[in-house]
């Protein structure tokens, strides 16, 4: 099992998740965070920081897609271990569904 980074982050991209990782395993994309699940030692410890509920298990059914983005994008986008502010428009997103087409390839800028 690892934990991914799930559509809900995608144009929210709170990062209250990363600054508690022990092993900083979070890349920055332009519109979301991705965990890469070979580095992700499976604590859990960022699950419950994610005010948007963005960050499951591996094991959730319907994830196959999720996993792919995570596993393909922490190999290019650069790696993020200190929080950030969120997008000035994030709490416009919050808690909105089907966010999948508005994900961007463009990384972020990393720490």
């Amino acid at each position: 099992m690892t934990y991914i980074v799930t559509e809900a982050c995608i144009k929210c991209k709170f990062t209250d998740c990363v600054e508690v990782c022990p092993v900083d395993c979070f890349y920055e994309g332009e519109n979301m965070l991705v965990i890469n699940p070979s580095e992700c030692i499976d604590c859990g410890v960022c699950e419950p920081e994610c005010p948007e509920e963005a960050i499951l298990p591996d094991t959730e059914d319907g994830l196959e897609e999720m996993l792919e983005i995570n596993t393909k994008f922490s190999e290019t986008w650069p790696n993020i271990t200190l929080k950030k502010d969120p997008p000035a428009d994030a709490d416009d997103w919050s808690g909105k569904e089907d966010k999948r087409a508005l994900f961007s390839e463009a990384p972020g800028t990393g720490d």
